[in-house]
This record gives C-alpha cells, sequence and structure tokens, in this order.
C-alpha cells in the first residue's frame, strides 16, 4: 500500500465520509465481491426468469482437423453469429404453457439446440457471450455441434 501525505490522506477521508449517504459508490469500494469467486461458473451465471433460458453458444474449434490454429478474433466471430448453443439453465416456467406445447418440452438442460440467428439477447461475460432466448425460440435439438456448419 503507498503511503499518502497526510493532508492528501485526510482529503480522502473526508471525500469518504461525504460518499456514504450518496448514492454514487465511491471508486475503491468497485471491486469484485471475492466470496462469488468460490461458486462454480454455471452458479454466477445469470438465471433466467419465466420462460427463457440461458444459452452459450457454440464457439467452434481452436484448430482445425489438418493443425492450423484459427484465430481468436474469427473465433468469437463465428460464436456471435452461430445459430447452435448449450442449454445452461432454463427459467421457471420453461415450456409450462401446455397449451404451446402440447406434447412436453422440446429441450432440456444440457442440450444442444439450434435457434434463430438474432434469437433472444446476447451479452458478453468472461471468455464469449451468453443468450438469453424464449422456450418457443428452439429451431432443433441435436447431438453435435460440429454437424452444424451453417444454418
Amino acid at each position: 500500500m503507498i503511503d499518502l501525505p497526510a493532508h492528501i490522506a485526510e482529503e480522502r477521508k473526508k471525500e469518504k465520509e461525504n460518499t456514504e449517504d450518496s448514492a454514487y459508490v465511491a471508486p475503491e469500494q468497485r471491486v469484485l465481491d471475492p466470496s462469488k469467486l468460490k461458486k462454480s461458473l454455471i452458479d454466477r451465471m445469470p438465471t433466467p426468469t419465466g420462460w427463457r433460458m440461458l444459452i452459450l453458444p457454440y464457439r467452434g474449434r481452436a484448430t482445425t482437423d489438418g493443425g492450423i490454429v484459427i484465430p481468436e478474433k474469427i473465433l468469437d466471430d463465428g460464436q456471435i453469429q452461430t445459430v447452435v448453443g448449450y442449454v445452461l439453465k432454463q427459467g421457471p416456467l420453461v415450456y409450462k404453457d401446455e397449451d404451446k406445447f402440447p406434447n412436453g418440452p422440446w429441450c432440456q438442460e444440457k442440450d444442444w439446440v439450434v435457434f434463430a440467428r438474432y434469437a433472444g439477447s446476447r451479452f458478453r461475460i468472461d471468455g464469449g457471450e451468453v443468450r438469453i432466448i424464449n422456450d418457443d425460440e428452439i429451431l432443433a435439438t441435436i447431438n453435435d455441434p460440429e454437424d452444424i456448419i451453417s444454418f
């Protein structure tokens, strides 16, 4: 830790006291919550609400069969454009509408699925992106994401 001159330390102390009643958070408080680091990555992912599900889009292999290494930029672009993903979590109302899904669920957690190119909401996480899509946006289930080149 850096030792600050007394007048600067006193000024920072006053700033901190003044922000306690404020809606703003002091910059030094903007840190990760260490208690969350002990949880698994899947536990730290958002939990979808209602009839939505959390999908991890397929990223693709980092090397070709011939051994050529694919650049990260190409993998990232492919993950954004993909129509294949892995169902990480499902909301509490997924496939509960018996009028809409008379034959039961179209997919389950841990299934590989195909969805429309622009389906759901995308957001970035450390290591890529995830999507939250509605239960009726699933087009198909598949066994191997490598079987789908483009949809």
